[in-house]
């Protein structure tokens, strides 16, 4: 069961309040995604830190209902 842009984008601004989110269907099929993540949040952690601070944010829906999730996290600049 594939997800849609707008409810993998929901999930990461619920789980991530005040974050910046951009969604694109890389391939056109509903399954291939990339996320493009900014969040004060993230300051101070590592990539994989990061990345889990998403991860949770999608409720155990990645590799359920979301097939793939490439992703890019990074802070705001300032």
């Amino acid at each position: 069961m594939a997800m849609d842009i707008g409810e993998i984008e929901r999930l990461i601004k619920e789980g991530i309040p005040g974050a910046e989110v951009q969604i694109e269907d890389l391939r056109g099929d509903g399954d291939h995604y990339a996320a493009y993540v900014v969040a004060k949040e993230f300051e101070g952690l590592n990539r994989v830190k990061q990345h889990q601070l998403v991860y949770a944010a999608l409720q155990g829906k990645m590799g359920t209902d979301l097939h793939a999730l490439a992703l890019q996290t990074s802070v705001p600049e300032n």
